[in-house]
C-alpha cells in the first residue's frame, strides 16, 4: 500500500507541474528561451557530479546553503548553522517550504538525503565525499538538525553546498530513470519539470511557491546544443534568447552586434589532463613506434609525464585557441581564492627538455599515444587536444587524436579506459574540493578520488588532505591544502592547461548575474 501512495504522489507532482505549465501558458506569461552548450546526462541530482547536471538541478532543487556568482555560501534551506561542538554542527531550517507536489519540507527530509547520496546505484561519479564524514544526523525537531561527525568537520558548511535535498517520502524508492523522466523530478527549486527529453531539452514552469526569490519566468525551455556554431546561430537569430559557452570564434561578432548583451567571469574550472596511473604494465593505448604494446607504461615514470607536460605551450592554446578567454595554469585555483598555490607557475614550453627527459626514460625516439577528449563539452575542446596533439609530436611523442561527443567520452573515462585525456573540473571556492575529487587516492569508503579518472595515488597527498579535513584554524588548513595540491602537481598527477573564463550571451533586453561556479540557470535571468 506504502508503495502505492508514493507512486501516486510521484505522477500527481508530474501532472501538477504540467498543469501548471498550462496555467502559465493560458495567462500568456513570459517564456524563456535558453541554450546551453553541454547536454544533461541526469535529472537525479546525486547520480553524476557534473556541471551540467548541476546547473539543471539548481533550477529543481535546493540545498541547505546555497552559493551566490562569487560561490560565496548563502542560506538556502537552512536558515542559519553552526558549530556547537568541534565535531557537531546544528543547522536551523527554514520553515513554510514545500516540494513541488505539496510535501512539507522538514529535517527528515535532510536525514533521509545523507542516507541516500553514497548508495546510488552505478554512480560514474559520486557526490559520497561530501557526506562520509557525517556520523550521526539527530533530528532535534521537524526544523533543526545535529549533525556529528567522527572527527572535526570545519569543510562541513562547504560540502553542503554540493547537495541537494529530497523528499522522503516521494524519493524513498524512486529510481534514477525514474528522476530522469521527470516522474521524480520534484523538488523545493523555483521551476518544476514539466517534461525531459534525455540530450535535447528540458521544459519547465515556475513554482510559484518557492520561498526564494521569484524568478523571472513562467515557462523556461531549455535546450541543449551542442554544437557551438549552431548555439550562435540559434542567438542570432532569434530562436532563443540566452546562450552560454559563447564560441571564441563568435565573440567578435556577438559583442559587436547591437542586439545582444555579453556577460561574463573568469571561472573555476580548469581544464586539464589525465594520465594512467593505473596500470603498471602495458597501457591501452601507448605503443612503440612500431604500434606494439610497451611492456611498461611510460606514464608511470615522472620524467615522461614532465616531458609532457612542458612540451604544452599553454599561452598558445590560451591567445590562439581560445582566443584569450582562458588563463594558464599550473594549479585548481586561480588567485584570490583560498587556498590558491603563491608563486607557482606553469612552466614554460621547452621541446629540447621533453626531448631530453624522455631519453634519460629510456624512450629517446619517443613512443606513440591516443589523445582522448570531449568534443562538445567545453569551450574548443576538440581544437585543445589538437594543439596538444600536436605539441607531443613535436617532441617524438606521436599523437593520434580522438574527439568523441560528451556523453560517450565521460562514461569512457570513468571506466579508465584511456591513456591520456582532456577534461575539466568546476572547483568549490577551496582547495579541498580538486584534491578529494580528482587528488587523492580513490576510496569508496571516504568517498574520495570520484573524479579520478586516471587513478592518481600519492600517500603524502592523502595524509594531508586528512589532516587538512579536520583542521579547524582556516589558515593552517589553507597552507596544508596549498602542500597536498604542490605535492601531487610537481609529480605531474595530472597536467593543468588553463582556468576558462565563463562567457554568456543573451538579447540586450536581457540581465545576467554572471557565477564563477558556471552554472547556466534561468533563475540568474531577468529582464533588463
Amino acid at each position: 500500500m506504502a508503495m502505492k501512495m508514493r507512486g501516486r504522489k510521484l505522477a500527481a507532482g508530474a501532472v501538477m507541474g504540467a498543469a501548471m505549465a498550462l496555467a502559465a501558458h493560458g495567462a500568456q506569461a513570459q517564456n524563456l528561451n535558453m541554450a546551453v552548450g553541454a547536454p544533461v546526462t541526469s535529472l537525479d541530482p546525486h547520480y553524476h557530479q557534473l556541471s551540467p547536471n548541476n546547473a539543471a538541478a539548481g533550477m529543481i532543487f535546493d540545498r541547505l546553503i546555497n552559493t551566490d556568482g562569487d560561490a560565496r555560501m548563502q542560506p538556502g534551506l537552512a536558515e542559519s548553522w553552526r558549530a556547537i561542538e568541534p565535531n557537531v554542527w546544528e543547522f536551523r531550517l527554514r520553515r513554510g517550504v514545500t516540494f513541488h507536489n505539496g510535501n512539507p519540507f522538514t529535517a527528515e527530509d535532510v536525514a533521509f538525503t545523507f542516507r541516500r547520496v553514497p548508495n546510488v546505484p552505478n554512480s560514474p561519479s559520486s557526490f559520497a565525499a561530501f557526506v562520509r564524514p557525517i556520523t550521526n544526523v539527530e533530528v532535534v525537531d521537524s526544523h533543526t538538525l545535529r549533525i556529528t561527525t567522527q572527527n572535526p568537520s570545519p569543510l562541513l558548511p562547504q560540502d553542503m553546498t554540493n547537495i541537494f535535498i529530497l523528499d522522503r517520502e516521494t524519493h524513498e524508492n524512486a529510481t534514477t530513470e525514474q528522476f530522469n523522466s521527470g516522474v521524480a523530478a520534484i523538488g523545493t527549486g523555483p521551476f518544476r519539470v514539466v517534461s525531459h527529453t534525455m540530450g535535447d531539452r528540458i521544459e519547465f514552469a515556475r513554482n510559484d511557491s518557492y520561498f526564494g526569490t521569484r524568478p523571472a519566468w513562467a515557462t523556461v525551455n531549455y535546450r541543449m546544443i551542442t554544437n557551438g556554431g549552431a548555439r550562435t546561430a540559434a542567438l542570432l537569430s532569434g530562436d532563443v534568447d540566452f546562450i552560454d559557452q559563447v564560441p571564441t570564434p563568435d565573440l567578435a561578432r556577438v559583442r559587436g552586434d547591437r542586439r545582444l548583451a555579453v556577460s561574463e567571469k573568469v571561472g573555476l574550472r580548469l581544464i586539464f589532463l589525465g594520465l594512467d596511473h593505473m596500470r603498471e604494465d602495458a597501457s591501452p593505448f601507448v605503443t612503440d613506434n612500431n604500434g606494439q604494446p610497451i611492456a611498461r607504461n611510460p606514464l608511470r615514470d615522472l620524467r615522461v609525464r614532465q616531458a609532457l607536460s612542458i612540451a604544452i605551450d599553454r599561452p598558445a592554446i590560451a591567445n590562439r585557441v581560445m582566443e584569450g578567454s582562458a588563463t594558464p595554469s599550473a594549479q585548481f585555483l586561480p588567485p584570490g581564492v583560498f587556498s590558491h598555490i603563491p608563486n607557482f607557475a606553469p612552466p614554460a614550453p621547452d621541446a629540447a627538455r621533453a626531448r631530453a627527459l624522455l631519453a634519460e626514460a629510456g624512450f629517446p625516439e619517443g613512443f606513440r599515444i591516443t589523445l582522448h577528449g570531449p568534443n562538445n563539452r567545453y569551450p574548443n575542446d576538440g581544437r585543445i587536444v589538437q594543439a596538444v596533439g600536436q605539441m607531443w609530436t613535436r617532441i617524438g611523442v606521436r599523437t593520434t587524436v580522438e574527439a568523441q561527443p560528451w556523453t560517450t567520452f565521460v562514461g569512457r573515462a570513468g571506466r579508465q579506459e584511456f591513456s591520456a585525456f582532456l577534461i575539466g573540473w568546476g572547483s568549490n571556492p577551496e582547495g579541498s574540493h580538486p584534491v578529494r575529487n580528482i587528488l587523492a587516492t580513490a576510496n569508496r569508503d571516504r568517498g574520495w578520488g570520484a573524479s579520478n579518472r586516471g587513478r592518481y595515488s600519492n600517500p603524502e597527498v592523502d595524509r594531508r588532505l586528512e589532516a587538512a579535513l579536520v583542521e579547524i584554524d582556516d589558515a593552517r588548513r589553507e597552507v596544508i591544502l596549498q602542500e597536498a595540491q604542490r605535492i601531487a602537481l610537481d609529480d605531474v598527477g595530472i597536467i593543468p592547461i588553463h582556468i576558462q573564463t565563463n562567457i554568456w550571451a543573451m538579447r540586450n533586453t536581457l540581465q545576467h548575474e554572471a557565477r564563477a561556479d558556471e552554472l547556466t540557470r534561468a533563475q540568474d535571468i531577468r529582464p533588463r
